[in-house]
């Protein structure tokens, strides 16, 4: 099983540019998560409704401000339950998380889409996207009590040094706050593995670029899309991939290979 994850910042964007259909076809994924889509389902074009008619899609999308935030979930197989948020109507409203469960030989499993809140635009939201956090950490901590759990999207946090190009001109930044890395620290001392620098432990490899300064032509990034699991289900990856040379998005997208049979 493949599961692509992708910050299209802007699905109809995306899928007007034409990248959408060449790298669905080329990586042929079995679960698409999306963030930061920007639209409600009615809005987005007829030949994209057509094309994954026979998938089975799930929107989340912002209740408090149009064309901001939005998460999907479109998968081959019908999971037995879906949830649009995770309970705390503070963060639901926005449109960042969707929750789909399935069955599997090895345990139900759960795959979380989430678009985390950015720390930008004053103190307070900063405040927000750190209470997104703890709220979340909980979330998927209980979760994890009775399923196999990844969780993946935009983190909008790289972790650690190797995960930006310019980590001493960003400490002072959103994004590479040191309050913002510790929650990361305390995920993983919570038992979650970034899949990526589990398999990478010291590959550089950036998931997004800044488009005003033209920072994707000089590989001046971030790596700050991500996919999370235990360590139990580590040994059902195969492997993940960041797949750069795809472009549609500031972000590309990433990918993961598991086989809960195995």
């Amino acid at each position: 099983m493949r599961i692509v994850s992708w910050n299209t910042n802007g699905l109809r964007s995306t899928i007007k540019n034409g990248m959408w259909e060449p790298f669905i076809e080329s990586v042929k994924p079995d679960i698409i998560c999306l963030q930061e889509t920007k639209s409600e389902p009615t809005q987005l074009p007829t030949e994209f409704v057509e094309a994954t008619k026979a998938w089975h899609s799930y929107y989340a999308w912002s209740k408090i401000k149009k064309g901001y935030s939005g998460v999907s979930i479109i998968s081959k197989e019908k999971p037995y339950r879906v949830d649009d948020g995770f309970g705390h109507t503070e963060f639901d409203d926005e449109g960042r998380t969707i929750v789909a469960y399935y069955d599997s030989p090895a345990g139900d499993y759960v795959v979380v889409c989430c678009y985390f809140p950015n720390g930008g635009g004053g103190p307070h939201r900063l405040e927000y996207k750190l209470k997104f956090y703890e709220a979340f950490l909980e979330f998927i901590t209980g979760l994890r009590k009775k399923y196999n759990v990844i969780f993946t999207g935009d983190v909008n946090t790289a972790h650690n040094e190797i995960d930006l190009a310019r980590p001493k001109e960003n400490e002072k930044n959103t994004g590479f706050l040191p309050v913002e890395r510790a929650w990361m620290d305390k995920l993983e001392k919570k038992g979650w593995v970034d899949v990526y620098r589990h398999f990478f432990p010291d590959t550089v490899g950036y998931t997004y670029w800044d488009q005003k300064t033209g920072a994707r032509a000089r590989n001046v990034g971030w790596r700050i899309d991500y996919f999370f699991t235990t360590e139990e289900v580590i040994p059902y990856i195969h492997k993940t991939t960041i797949h750069s040379d795809v472009y549609g998005s500031d972000h590309c997208p990433i990918s993961l290979d598991i086989n809960f049979t195995d």
